[in-house]
């Protein structure tokens, strides 16, 4: 009897836990938060929407709709994240007229035929939850917020899905017009009157909530969709920041996952400090990284300095020892002359001064511009974009000082041999040859050297005014994007004066210097530096 009876027991227990089982696994709430996901390059501004979501203590739904657009690695990310990941098709856009980047942007209407669920509230991958928005569930058939003019904006929507009305909807995305070419332009269409709606307003009684007919269009206000670019206007929120809800980053190309612009906008830092926080849901993504840029990072970051070791090899191990060039350097140092710093007419001849051609000036200027050029835009197309801030910029740096210590060294390499074929084409000696590295009071002739040191002095300076000039704004606490602009302007056109001066003399001194020197061998050289 004790067995039959403990054998019963087992049972029930098994089908308890196996129905236990089967609800969980079937039962799934009947709310949720939704975004969409075209491509890889918004995964990581999902990643951090997913986390700050659920560091309000939400426990509903998070819908991720991907496109064919998006990875299996991406897919695999978002699941370990706590996504639930539906692959979609894309809607194509009726509008001949639209900008190419809103070629798929009205699957966005989709989300109006998710069924499956009571209520959603979207949000677009560029947004970001700072304070529980668990009371837009209470909302009206369909919530937005106003913004440029009497336009609602579709990043923060509450929606209450419908096939009839998403139906509908596909009936009329053909006829109605888009003042924007795209789904929100749509949307302001569809929905006629949105404008004159009622204020949601979260915090009624349940009784007059539940009492009253569900709205079929509220209002929603700013502090559920705080545009950023309203706030680089005034350099604050419109609303009062303690009640923020949802920061939206709509700024076209500055988006917050994009290194350089944490440098510029403010409220970037509440994105970055949410993503550094992210788990490592998979290998290597901890802090919101990405393996394969992990590797390339530390490429980008050995490779300039190879370059600039093999320079250093050619200019300084092949001829003389590290030691030599040291003891040079100490006595250029100490002795308080700068060799170049002048051209004295007895170094050539007191009868036959030095010849510069008179366009050397303008065309070393528009060297060093062209350099400067290449030399910041190259590191801005092989820096990945989405590297945490300080990690890009130190790489922009690294990357824009190689650049241009190789390119304009090179040019002053080819101005320095320049005048060597000019002195030996002129025919002319010198009556008497004093060398520019002979140090007056000494009684010996230096041997020469590979260094100059006035050539470091204009580079140190140049590479000072180039980071003084963004760290402006910082070093005065300016968080206004237009001021933070203009002085960042101030801070280039002071080093593009100090380039134009520095450029024109450095050109000059090589011209000079390889004229001088017309019977010296010369080392190769591939910087102006050595």
């Amino acid at each position: 009897m004790k067995i039959t009876v403990l054998r019963l027991g087992v049972l029930l227990f098994l089908i308890f836990m196996l129905c236990d089982c089967f609800i969980g696994a079937s039962c799934k709430s009947e709310e949720a938060y939704v975004t969409l996901l075209y491509g890889d390059e918004f995964l990581l501004g999902v990643r951090v929407l997913g986390k700050s979501i659920r560091d309000t203590g939400s426990t509903k739904d998070m819908v991720v709709l991907v496109s064919d657009g998006v990875s299996q690695y991406a897919k695999e990310l978002l699941l370990a994240d706590g996504w639930i990941v539906e692959k979609i098709s894309l809607l194509a856009n009726p509008n001949q007229v639209r900008p190419k980047r809103f070629w798929g942007v009205y699957t966005k209407l989709k989300v109006f035929n998710m069924t499956s669920y009571k209520k959603v509230v979207y949000l677009d991958a560029d947004t970001i939850v700072v304070k529980s928005i668990e009371d837009l569930f209470k909302c009206g058939k369909f919530c937005a917020n106003l913004k440029h003019s009497e336009r609602l904006n579709s990043g923060v929507m509450v929606i209450e899905p419908s096939e009839k009305v998403f139906n509908d909807m596909m009936s009329k995305v053909t006829t109605l017009p888009s003042y924007t070419g795209g789904d929100q332009g749509f949307l302001n269409s569809y929905y006629v009157g949105f404008a004159n709606a009622h204020v949601y307003e979260p915090n009624l009684p349940s009784d007059v909530l539940n009492s009253r007919k569900v709205p079929e269009m509220e209002r929603l206000s700013t502090l559920y969709n705080a545009d950023v670019g309203l706030y680089m206007l005034a350099n604050k929120w419109m609303v009062d920041e303690k009640e923020l809800r949802v920061i939206h980053y709509t700024l076209g190309p500055l988006k917050p996952w994009d290194w350089w612009t944490s440098w510029l906008l403010k409220p970037v830092d509440v994105w970055q400090n949410v993503r550094v926080q992210l788990q490592e849901s998979l290998p290597g993504t901890g802090g919101g990284k990405n393996s394969s840029d992990e590797l390339l990072v530390k490429f980008l970051y050995l490779l300039p300095l190879l370059l600039i070791a093999f320079c250093y090899y050619r200019s300084f191990l092949q001829s003389q020892s590290l030691w030599h060039h040291i003891r040079q350097l100490y006595y250029k140092v100490r002795g308080g002359v700068l060799a170049y710093a002048s051209v004295p007419p007895a170094a050539i001849s007191s009868n036959q001064p030095v010849k510069v051609p008179a366009f050397l000036g303008a065309i070393s200027v528009c060297c060093c511009f062209a350099a400067a050029l290449v030399s910041l835009g190259l590191p801005l197309l092989i820096i990945p974009r989405q590297l945490m801030p300080w990690t890009g910029l130190l790489l922009m740096y690294e990357w824009t000082f190689t650049l241009f210590f190789l390119l304009f060294g090179s040019y002053l390499h080819l101005v320095y041999q320049w005048g060597r074929v000019a002195a030996n084409q002129s025919g002319q000696f010198l009556a008497h040859p004093v060398s520019l590295d002979y140090e007056p009071g000494k009684g010996h002739q230096r041997q020469q050297s590979c260094c100059d040191i006035a050539a470091w002095y204009y580079g140190l300076g140049m590479a000072f005014l180039a980071i003084a000039a963004p760290a402006l704004p910082g070093i005065f606490g300016v968080t206004s994007l237009f001021l933070r602009l203009g002085l960042m302007v101030v801070g280039g056109l002071i080093l593009a004066s100090f380039m134009t001066y520095a450029s024109e003399h450095l050109s000059i001194r090589s011209f000079v210097r390889g004229y001088e020197e017309r019977n010296t061998p010369k080392n190769r050289s591939a910087c102006f530096l050595c």
